[in-house]
């Protein structure tokens, strides 16, 4: 499994070389009237976004999933006590 910061860096990477690569097309296209251009960078730069919000996204629900793991360990804790008690009693 990666650590956080490695596949920080990858994405940011990612989003930036196709963010570059877009706004490049884009001026090339512009400069020299090719709309082929124009439109790959427009789809390079779309695709920078996409990557950047699919990541944001993963990290949300990543935020979740350990939200409920913890919930989750809580409620297995206080059975544990509860069951401790019973046994006790």
């Amino acid at each position: 499994m990666s650590s956080p910061r490695s596949s920080r860096t990858l994405t940011v990477f990612a989003a930036g070389f196709l963010a570059l690569d877009g706004i490049l097309l884009m001026l090339a296209g512009l400069w020299s009237d090719r709309l082929s251009l124009l439109v790959w960078g427009i789809a390079c730069t779309a695709a920078a976004v996409g990557v950047y919000a699919s990541w944001r996204r993963h990290l949300r629900r990543l935020a979740e999933l350990d939200a409920a793991y913890e919930d989750r360990r809580a409620e297995f804790q206080r059975m544990a006590r509860e069951l401790e008690h019973r046994r006790e009693s």
